[in-house]
């Protein structure tokens, strides 16, 4: 009937139709990502099919695996987008997030299809289980975490990546970069740069900060109490850019005449930034010979092309501003550092700042055999900066090894018997969608996931509240006594992310295509 109204090139699905296309379209994402799960999760080759990028990545990371994913479906699409909100609020849990929203789903289909229950009923029944699970999550989780907490959520959270050979170091690591932040959270102030060459254990932690760039020809190798301008201009002003423009001179001589015009216009310039009293000039843009010249006879280290991140970085660790304009030198804020000087790192010359006006700034070097190796320790890194970082912010934590998901399973299934009616069967959904997590984890370890699973529930009904699945040797033990902790705060995201996006999608009755407007029909 809606076909008689609606313009052509419009498709629309209705119904049990849309429901199902939505659902199926999530669980396929989920299914997808769910072998990556837990420290013995498999690794994923994504590899661009464009004719002029070849590149291939080797990771295990759930966002990182969805955002490279060309999707068509809607509901797919809903998982991506709340996989990058975890990675972007806490940064771990992006595949927990995604596979308990494809579970819930799980379990939705079959309440929907066997027992003909309504969308509304199961979301209600959903709205009281997760309110009871997050009761249970707080009363499993501590109110202060110590430094040797963090050092086992931080190797909790490598033990799943590539990197999880030398966990600790990498631990250790990334809780000294997050303690020099003493509280601050901003991430900006600990750069990661990739080295290639040596082994993963050769990573190490650089106080201060260290820049991948050159210095000028003839300029100074090293600067004691730096001054520095950051800029973001134009330095190639020497070369005549008149493009689609045609200039007559009757002689040569006039063709040089310009040239020394252009060149005195780049002197002027170069002799405002050096009215600021800098002797560090670093740009983001490039830096001509002729400007880098002038530089290196006032005794100025000049550094060109740093990035926009790069630049943005150095204002936050340098206490600095970055200018386009130097006519006022009493209102720039010049980056201040004690030595500026270039160093070796394996074959690789860097220039490292020490002394930086903001003391929390510090370099992690990582070494390894391959580009795609370190591009993993990166993403891998930074999850555990990142979850480290919202742990000091909410200084709460928890166990790991799916004790915590067993705990809300198991309160919900006492909710459960005492709530009358058919939202009772949506809250066992529920604890049974929570009990999937720990079931992949053990499938994914080649161990009996159902005896284990059962193990578990009954050590928690005996009390032995911190047990949780012993990865190493396929049993169940005390997560306590194993150092398995987690954050509280990416525990309490990832249960509230799906519930919503697997709510969200559970709505869904009508699912409407339409083409685009042509330019026509606009006009």
């Amino acid at each position: 009937m809606e076909s008689a109204y609606m313009g052509t090139g419009t498709e629309m699905e209705k119904g049990e139709n849309a429901r199902l296309s939505s659902m199926i379209g999530a669980m396929a994402i989920a299914d997808l990502v769910k072998t990556t799960l837990g420290p013995k999760g498999m690794d994923k080759i994504l590899q661009s099919v464009d004719p002029n990028d070849q590149s291939i990545s080797v990771t295990n990371d759930g966002a990182t695996i969805l955002g490279k994913i060309p999707l068509d479906n809607a509901a797919a699409k809903v998982l991506v987008d709340m996989s990058k909100v975890q990675d972007n609020e806490v940064g771990d849990g992006t595949t927990s997030v995604a596979v308990l929203c494809g579970e819930l789903l799980r379990e939705a289909e079959q309440l929907l299809l066997q027992q003909r229950i309504h969308p509304q009923t199961i979301c209600a029944g959903w709205r009281l289980a997760t309110k009871e699970a997050k009761q249970a999550l707080e009363a499993c989780a501590t109110e202060d975490v110590t430094r040797d907490d963090l050092l086992k959520i931080a190797s909790t959270t490598l033990s799943s990546k590539l990197v999880h050979a030398e966990k600790k170091h990498f631990a250790e690591l990334s809780v000294a970069a997050v303690e020099r932040l003493k509280g601050s959270g901003n991430l900006d102030h600990i750069q990661i740069i990739k080295l290639p060459g040596g082994s993963m254990r050769d990573s190490y932690l650089e106080d201060g900060f260290l820049l991948e760039k050159s210095i000028g020809v003839g300029q100074p190798r090293r600067v004691e109490n730096c001054k520095i301008l950051l800029a973001n201009t134009s330095m190639d002003t020497d070369k005549i850019k008149i493009y689609g423009s045609r200039v007559q001179v009757d002689s040569l001589n006039k063709v040089a005449d310009i040239e020394q015009a252009e060149k005195l216009k780049m002197k002027k310039k170069v002799d405002k930034i050096l009215a600021h009293g800098c002797n560090v000039f670093i740009n983001r843009q490039l830096i001509y010979n002729y400007p880098e010249s002038l530089f290196a006879q006032n005794k100025v280290m000049a550094i060109e092309h740093a990035d926009f991140d790069g630049i943005e970085r150095l204002a936050a660790v340098t206490g600095g501003e970055v200018v386009s304009t130097f006519d006022s030198p009493e209102k720039t804020t010049l980056g201040e550092c004690d030595v500026l000087e270039q160093i070796m790192i394996g074959e690789s010359k860097v220039l490292k700042l020490g002394g930086c006006k903001s003391g929390a700034a510090c370099t992690i070097v990582l070494r390894g055999s391959s580009n795609h190796l370190l591009d993993e320790a990166e993403r891998s890194l930074h999850d555990a900066l990142c979850i480290l970082s919202a742990t000091l912010k909410y200084p709460r934590r928890i166990y790991g090894g799916g004790c915590t998901e067993v705990a809300m399973a198991g309160a919900i299934d006492k909710l459960a018997k005492e709530t009358p009616g058919k939202q009772a069967l949506a809250m066992a959904g529920f604890a049974k969608a929570l009990l999937q997590l720990p079931m992949i984890i053990a499938d994914n370890g080649g161990y009996d996931a159902a005896e284990l699973v059962t193990q578990l529930r009954a050590a928690h009904a005996a009390g032995k509240n911190d047990f949780g699945l012993n990865m190493s040797n396929g049993t169940i033990g005390s997560m306590n006594e194993l150092g398995v902790m987690e954050s509280f705060r990416s525990k309490l995201q990832v249960l509230t992310s799906a519930a919503e996006a697997a709510e969200m999608i559970l709505r869904v009755d009508d699912i409407i295509k339409c083409a685009p407007r042509r330019r026509e029909e606009m006009m």
